[in-house]
Order: C-alpha cells, then structure tokens, then sequence
C-alpha cells in the first residue's frame, strides 16, 4: 500500500519546525513509520544545493534558484521520498513544490507555467495534505530575526517580497482546498499545534 505525502508551508517565522515536530509524535503514537525531511536538501546532494542556495555571500538568478530548487527536489524525490511511499511510510517534508511557486514565482516574479513544468518533470508528485502555516510578513520576519544568527540570502529579502510569498501561498490554498488546510500561525505555539494535530486526525479519518 502507497504511504501518504504531508508537506508543511509557510513564510518566515511561521514556526514549521513546532508543528513537524508534533505532527511527526502524532503520526508515531499510531504505530506508522514516518519519514522527516526538509528542502532544500534531505539527502546529500541535496543539502550540497541547500549550502549554495542560502549562502547569503553569493548572488544568483532567479531561474538559477529555481533550477537549483528542483535539482534538491529530483534528487530527494527519487532516493528518498518514492522509496518511503513505496514501503508505506508517511513522509513529512519541510516545504515542498508550493515554496518554489510562491518564492520563485510569486516572489522572484518567474512565470508559473515555467514552474509547473519543472513540477510535472522534476518532482512528479504532490503531497497527499499540505498544511499552510500563515503569519503576517511583519510578525514572521520579527520572529524569525529575533532567533539571531546570520540571515541566509533569501531571508535577506525585503518585506515587499515576503508579501508576494504569502498572498501565493494563499491563492495556492484557496485553488486546492481538498489538499491545502490553512492555519492561523499567529496564535500562541500550543494552539496552532492543536490546531494541526486536529486536521490531521480528520484527514487520517477520512484518507
């Protein structure tokens, strides 16, 4: 039996790493093997594209990101992600497809049909439920700068950028409502948690 897909969206400061977290404890309080990974990166190759993609000291093209993004993804998708739905495993993803069409296409101004065929080609698949954390930009950049350390080069990016992410991701959701589950990620970390686990059990129970 093929396992399931679940990938988690959001801008910046959206607290994905909370809510994988809980979602992974969820799942493996049922007795389900679950996979987690990230993107970019997730295998080797991967995380090699992930260090030149964030080196906040290099400047690229937007379609060198966007090619670089689904070269990670190609490579993740085929060592690890069909592999593990293959055996029945419940993969896990932080970001998947969607990041690229709201950060390289909604953000970088790329056309979508460009990344919708990279999507059909490189990556193949869609997740089976997609949960989109949403936060202001304003809220989300205070929060994801106030973690210190070095900003990559994407977080780098102006607010007006981070906007055009975020209204993406949303006309995303709203188009595949079957798939998307919007959460409210300005509330309080305990309740958007039980917000996710939530869905998920719905989704499970009707999946």
């Amino acid at each position: 039996m093929r396992g399931k897909f679940i990938s988690i969206e959001g801008g910046e400061g959206a607290g994905k790493s909370t809510v994988i977290a809980a979602i992974v404890q969820a799942l493996g309080q049922h007795g389900l093997e679950v996979v987690q990974t990230r993107e970019p990166g997730g295998t080797p190759a991967g995380e090699a594209i992930r260090t030149l993609l964030l080196d906040p000291a290099r400047t690229l093209a937007a379609e060198t990101e966007l090619l670089l993004m689904f070269a990670a993804r190609a490579q993740l998708v085929r060592e690890l992600i069909l592999p593990a739905l293959a055996r029945g495993a419940v993969v896990v993803s932080d970001r998947f497809t969607d990041a690229s069409f709201a950060y390289q296409g909604g953000g970088r101004g790329i056309e979508m049909g460009r990344i919708a065929e990279l999507e059909r080609w490189a990556a193949g698949i869609k997740p089976d439920l997609t949960f989109l954390l949403d936060v202001g930009v304003d809220e989300g950049l205070a929060r994801a700068r106030s973690r210190g350390g070095e900003l990559d080069r994407i977080e780098r990016e102006r607010s007006d950028f981070f906007e055009r992410v975020r209204a993406t991701y949303l006309s995303r959701a709203a188009a595949e409502p079957g798939r998307f589950r919007v959460i409210d990620a300005s509330q309080p970390a305990s309740a958007v948690v039980a917000a996710v686990t939530r869905a998920l059990s719905e989704w499970r129970t009707r999946a």
